[in-house]
Order: structure tokens, then sequence, then C-alpha cells
């Protein structure tokens, strides 16, 4: 059916879609880093968003058989279900409590920026 375009645009930093994905495979740090090929110290970079993934980086995930249905969402924000391109699934298990209050913080000023645009 093509590419889906969400509703709204990812609020998700490169740091938290690696984390994510992590995540939604199950996988530990550790294990993470063994499969992609990273040093631990790396991951904790890129997903404390203290560092930005290299284009290396990101073809070895994308191109990874276990993480290449997330590579169009990776770079793109979209998906195509009909193409195995998904998103990981988004829940809120894994965040503790403060990661959730900060999020809603945060999608909760942006779309008030937004809503001052418009009638500003």
């Amino acid at each position: 059916m093509g590419i889906d375009h969400k509703s709204e645009p990812s609020q998700m930093l490169i740091s938290e879609k690696f984390k994510a994905i992590r995540r939604a495979e199950g996988l530990t740090q550790a294990e993470f880093c063994k499969i992609i090929g990273i040093s631990m110290s790396t991951l904790k970079k890129l997903e404390g968003n203290h560092n930005e993934p290299g284009w290396t980086t990101l073809q070895i995930i994308t191109k990874n058989p276990r993480f290449e249905k997330y590579a169009l969402w990776l770079m793109t924000d979209k998906v195509a279900p009909s193409a195995g391109q998904i998103e990981p699934a988004l829940t809120h298990s894994w965040l503790d409590q403060s990661e959730v209050i900060s999020r809603a913080r945060t999608i909760a000023k942006m779309k008030s920026s937004q809503f001052d645009q418009k009638i500003g």
C-alpha cells in the first residue's frame, strides 16, 4: 500500500530510536553491541545522546537482517508495513516514570509552540 506518513512527526531523537530498537528486540546493551560490532562505551554515548551515529553504524544496523525492518523508520520516521518496514513496538513499559513525564512535557511544549505560531 505504500509508505504510511504518521499523523505527527516523530518526537524521538536518534538516541531514543536506538534504544527503542534494542528494547523492542529484547536485547541488553551488551547483546546489541555484539550483534552490531560496536563497543559498550560507544553505545552508551549513542543512547545517552552524547554522540550521533556515523554512516557506517547506521548501515550496519539497517543492513542487519534482524534490524532492517526498522530502516525506513530509523532514517525517515515513516513506515511501510506492506514492504516490511515498521517501527518498534513503542510502549511505555520500558520507560521509567521520569522519562514518561519528560517526554510528555516535551511534546506539550512542541504542541504549544505550534499553536502559538498558528495564532501569532
